[in-house]
């Protein structure tokens, strides 16, 4: 079974307050000529389609739309992030499932299977579903196991004993969706979590990345291909456990990371013809230096089609005009002026460019003499996230 992985689209996310919205069309046409060109008979997206609980009415019509056109050349299989909101998002599942669209929220509720119609042609179908898994076979007749955890939400930790921990809530949960898998198919863990080891980037919100919520690679199920979201950048983790990254690159500290989705054919064998195929379409993101203002200007222009932080080191400030023309250029969204030399401040400790984390662990310390505990820690990154 040919499949294409992809994730945290974020679709109404913006950058420094610029709209992205055409680039999100682009994106999601790109992948449908992916999966044109390369034959895909099964779409799995690993959560994180919206970047809020709320997107806008564009940001829902590009989804939509986008993923129409994907569905009338392969099926899709969608499971939600911690950035949506999985009972809006499933909200459509009997009109999706029609068309070829399968949504997997934190109820867990199965999918609804299909008749083979001749629609169905180089598209793969539900045969078997329940709570937490699916079947999908091809016209070939090669069926794929998915064993689907969506992100955990507030709700779904409380579930269970109050003494329960983090790992046997996932150790549970893992070994839940994996028990319909009785003639040991070839199987993909599809999940949205955070992974010990994983790299990180500015993009990500930090609830998991404190490692109160982090998942240790040995936990995962044994199967042909873990399937993951929630990291933006792509990455092998293990020996078959892949982040295959976000599709745009979201902050500047990605600037010259390339951005694709994987694709692969799954059967009785394993994974074969294992492919990265890049992302062209959006804009890509730079960071970029010079010494004075003349200089910085003519780095920004000469990338009219990338997004550009520039930080300017400088031997004064910048003077009104100076700063009127750099604003002056469309596609600068970042500037930074660092003034050389300039009297610095010992006896006050700076937080620029410090975590949440980071922040509220050394507050703790100075004011309680020990290290904050990772429940805690935990608890108070759970609140930034939901605000």
């Amino acid at each position: 079974m040919k499949i294409l992985h992809t994730s945290d689209l974020h679709i109404g996310k913006k950058l420094i307050g610029k709209d992205r919205y055409d680039e999100y069309r682009a994106v999601l046409k790109e992948i449908c000529s992916i999966c044109a060109d390369e034959q895909v008979e099964l779409v799995i997206i690993a959560g994180d389609v919206f970047d809020s609980y709320t997107p806008s009415a564009e940001a829902e019509q590009i989804f939509y739309c986008g993923i129409k056109d994907i569905a009338e050349l392969s099926a899709v299989l969608v499971i939600s992030g911690n950035h949506d909101d999985y009972v809006r998002l499933t909200a459509a599942s009997a009109i999706a499932e029609e068309l070829g669209i399968y949504i997997v929220g934190n109820d867990l509720q199965p999918v609804k299977l299909q008749p083979v119609k001749q629609n169905n042609v180089g598209r793969a179908y539900p045969i078997v579903s329940d709570s937490g898994y699916v079947i999908f076979s091809n016209q070939k007749g090669e069926k794929v196991y998915f064993n689907t955890l969506p992100y955990p939400n507030e709700a779904r930790f409380k579930e269970g004993k109050s003494d329960e921990t983090f790992k046997d809530k996932m150790s549970r949960w893992i070994n839940y969706g994996n028990r319909g898998n009785t003639d040991n198919l070839p199987s993909v863990f599809l999940s949205h979590i955070f992974v010990a080891g994983g790299k990180v980037s500015d993009s990500e919100r930090e609830i998991d990345l404190g490692g109160a919520r982090a998942v240790p690679v040995e936990m995962l199920p044994e199967c042909t291909y873990s399937a993951l979201g929630h990291l933006h950048r792509r990455q092998k983790l293990g020996k078959n456990a892949y982040y295959c990254g976000a599709p745009m690159q979201f902050s500047f500290d990605e600037s010259g990371s390339v951005k694709s989705v994987n694709v692969f054919d799954l059967n009785e064998s394993g994974i074969n013809d294992f492919k990265q195929i890049e992302i062209k379409s959006t804009r890509k993101l730079l960071r970029l230096q010079a010494n004075d203002v003349e200089t910085g200007i003519g780095l920004v222009e000469k990338y009219p089609e990338s997004y550009v932080e520039l930080t300017l080191n400088l031997s004064a400030p910048l003077t009104s005009a100076e700063s009127s023309l750099l604003h002056a250029q469309s596609n600068l969204v970042s500037l930074k002026a660092e003034i050389l030399n300039a009297e610095i401040d010992f006896g006050r400790q700076s937080n620029k460019n410090k975590s949440a984390s980071q922040l509220f662990s050394e507050y703790y310390k100075s004011r309680y003499g020990a290290d904050a505990p990772k429940e805690l820690l935990g608890l108070f990154l759970s609140m930034t996230e939901e605000e």
